[in-house]
């Protein structure tokens, strides 16, 4: 299979998709400003439409074929981190729990950092235990921006 690969400019840097006919392999977030791709391939065009839509405001989770590369472990705790919703989040913790090991917990953190399809797989979603947005493999200023993106402060009326 030929892997395919399309940019897409975000509010939080220019996104690298890369995925075939069997899925998206990786969503990345380049530090370099590069322009959208003006050709989308067809099978990478439904992740650029959800993210748009995500980054828009209009999308709280994503129905897209995922084909990451990782080891058996790896995928685990990446398919544990779909099921953190949107708009929440989880410590490293509670997510070696919900794998059954409370002690892979180093292990558990590892496998997040190198979670290959960022934002989709909501790696950004898991933080310390003392609330601190600790390790994001695209900085901590990304990881801010996301948690906020999904819970925006909604400004009280006062009358």
């Amino acid at each position: 299979m030929i892997l395919f690969s399309t940019y897409y400019k975000t509010p939080i840097g220019t996104a690298k998709i890369v995925g075939d006919e069997n899925g998206i392999q990786s969503v990345s977030v380049l530090d370099e400003d590069i322009d959208t791709s003006k050709e989308i391939p067809d099978c990478l065009q439904d992740c650029v439409t959800q993210l748009n839509d995500y980054f828009k405001g209009n999308r709280t989770n994503f129905n897209l074929k995922l084909n990451p590369q990782g080891t058996d472990f790896q995928k685990k705790v990446w398919t544990e981190l779909l099921q953190i919703p949107y708009n929440k989040t989880r410590t490293y913790l509670e997510q070696s729990k919900a794998l059954g090991d409370v002690k892979a917990i180093r292990a558990v953190a590892s496998a997040n950092g190198k979670n290959p399809i960022w934002i989709i797989i909501p790696c950004h979603r898991v933080i310390g235990s003392d609330g601190s947005l600790t390790g994001y493999a695209g900085g901590i200023w990304r990881k801010k921006w996301l948690l906020a993106h999904e819970n925006p402060i909604k400004q009280q009326t006062l009358f």
